[in-house]
């Protein structure tokens, strides 16, 4: 079917309503946009699906919600009648569209006779890993797109260990998807007689009790902030999410007596009115916290994003501005610190482990090393970290303390398997709190560990290429990396070029050398002659093409006069 004749058999489906109808009516004489919206269906992988809210086979709403929860309804009744009997738990944050595609969801499994855990306000992400795995449902959702702009909505799926749909899982959803018809497929119940029925039963505070329970239980050094509860004061914001009511609440538990919540920020709002971005990652999001911590003589502020998985912190430094720091560093700093906390408390377990993955610093590695912890490497994306840490600990080669990516994820314990934005707060702050009693922010403490440990330097650098174009330019980009693999970047010599897709590694004259351990990947990655790793990977969720400079050397100064030199070769990529 052509793009043209998918977007008439929308227009003239009696699924439609006439609001539906007439926003595609609108865009009836404009070819770009219809081709933008119904060139193809949204790629349903790994993470789901994630696209921007309007009318259309290549966009969120309730007809794409409908196609792909009765997809993923009948993957789930293939698993068999107990299987399905289990039940699959639904959850979703602050974002336009969010309650509405979630109840969408539960209405069409329970149309399907699959009982449905569906909570009854917004949640943050951790805790619909956890509540898979507490009430031992055969998978779940969430309608989130994370740290996206308003746009977009996205839809994530797990399974029953509560980490993200494995690939062999999310093959089988995409495989239903195409099969079946986008409107003629769906079976769904009636939302009250549902739940008059018992197949949808509603999660509340009893939940939120378990799952905070479980996140105290990971505080590792009370007296931390004992010690320091009536001078150390700090910033939270949760960027208008679903961290305005847990993460404050473990903080206070934990003994937190000076938390000050960004009050513009506190409002729950799917347009995120105060800020471009609501992504953590981008400093200057934290404008409003960073004013308000001027005021209240806060030398910590802390941001989770909308869905509450991931978080980022900013520091008061030597000069008396604040400083951001990155996913790496946080990561790193919080290792050292676990592994050091652990070892004062009699908490650090026999063969302990650290997790990464592929595109994060390898300053991790070395403070794993140092201390005696092994440390692995996993494709990018938690359900991968998840799943070595349950091959590690099911086999018996290790306990895994902590796991992280650079794009400021983070997971501990056991009771999740994904990036938890409230335990990640509790453990970051404990942190925090703990070098306050030493006379030290985390940005002095970061300089103490490139001291201790060398000096590592990384960026991210992201190519935007949006539209039925940018699909095409990120595959082309791809595939002329492979037909003609650089030889040197940026004047430096390539020693070894890795290819994930398929394993392999070759030297800088061209031959095999002993396959990696990790394969199946779309991710080409270079280790050049100075130390200096380039990795390069499509986004699995968002139209663009990343690439990861990851270097060290004998100052800071010689880290990043590197990064800056390697970023110019990124951005030629773009062509």
């Amino acid at each position: 079917m052509t793009y043209k004749q998918a977007y008439e058999t929308w227009l003239n489906s009696p699924a439609l309503s006439e609001e539906e109808k007439d926003e595609l009516r609108a865009i009836a004489g404009n070819e770009k946009e219809i081709e933008s919206r119904f060139f193809g269906p949204l790629e349903f992988g790994t993470a789901g699906l994630r696209g921007t809210m309007c009318v259309g086979l290549h966009q969120m709403n309730v007809h794409i919600i409908r196609h792909a929860t009765q997809a993923f309804a009948q993957v789930i009744l293939e698993e068999g009648p107990m299987a399905a009997a289990r039940g699959v738990a639904i959850c979703y944050d602050c974002r336009n569209n969010s309650a509405l595609f979630a109840r969408e969801a539960a209405c069409v499994m329970a149309g399907n006779g699959i009982p449905v855990r569906l909570f009854d306000a917004l949640r943050p992400t951790p805790e619909l890993s956890f509540a898979v795995r507490e009430y031992g449902c055969i998978a779940g959702i969430n309608v989130t797109a994370s740290h996206n702009p308003k746009e977009y909505n996205g839809y994530k799926v797990y399974w029953e260990d509560g980490a993200q749909l494995p690939p062999r899982h999310a093959d089988l959803v995409a495989k239903k998807m195409a099969e079946l018809d986008v409107f003629g497929c769906v079976k769904t119940a009636d939302y009250d007689q549902a739940l008059q029925r018992g197949l949808i039963t509603l999660l509340g505070q009893e939940t939120d009790e378990k799952f905070l329970a479980h996140v105290m239980a990971q505080v590792v050094d009370p007296t931390a902030v004992e010690k320091v509860a009536d001078t150390f004061r700090m910033v939270y914001t949760p960027f208008h999410g679903t961290g305005y009511k847990l993460i404050p609440e473990a903080l206070a538990r934990m003994g937190m007596k000076h938390v000050i919540c960004v009050p513009e920020q506190m409002v729950i709002d799917g347009n995120f009115p105060t800020v471009v971005s609501p992504n953590p990652e981008n400093p200057e999001g934290f404008a409003l916290a960073v004013e308000l911590a001027r005021k209240e003589g806060a030398d910590f502020i802390l941001g989770s994003d909308p869905d509450a998985d991931r978080v980022g912190i900013m520091v008061r430094a030597k000069d008396g501005t604040f400083q951001a720091i990155s996913g790496n560093q946080t990561g790193v700093l919080v290792l050292d610190y676990l592994i050091g906390a652990m070892k004062r408390t009699g908490r650090l377990p026999a063969r302990p482990v650290a997790l990464k993955t592929i595109v994060t610093t390898e300053m991790a590695r070395k403070v794993a090393q140092v201390n005696g912890l092994d440390c692995y490497d996993t494709f990018t994306g938690f359900k991968f970290l998840a799943e070595k840490k349950d091959q590690l600990e099911e086999s018996g080669q290790g306990k895994v303390i902590f796991a992280y990516e650079e794009s400021y994820g983070y997971m501990f314990g056991d009771y999740v398997r994904d990036k938890d934005a409230v335990t990640a707060a509790l453990m970051l702050t404990e942190m925090a709190a703990w070098y306050a009693g030493q006379g030290m922010t985390l940005a002095d403490a970061l300089d103490a560990l490139f001291e201790k440990y060398g000096y590592y330097s990384e960026r991210t650098m992201n190519l935007v290429m949006p539209g039925l174009d940018g699909l095409k330019k990120m595959a082309a980009l791809m595939a002329g990396l492979r037909e003609h693999p650089p030889v040197e970047i940026a004047g430096v010599p390539v020693a070894q070029r890795k290819d994930y897709q398929d394993g392999s590694v070759t030297d800088a004259q061209g031959r095999a050398l002993a396959p990696m351990e990790l394969s199946g990947s779309n991710v080409l990655r270079y280790e050049l002659s100075d130390g200096t790793s380039l990795i390069v990977r499509p986004s699995g969720t968002e139209p663009k093409v990343k690439v990861y400079i990851l270097t060290n050397g004998d100052s800071r100064a010689a880290c990043d006069e590197r990064v800056a030199k390697y970023a110019a070769w990124a951005e030629s990529l773009k062509g």
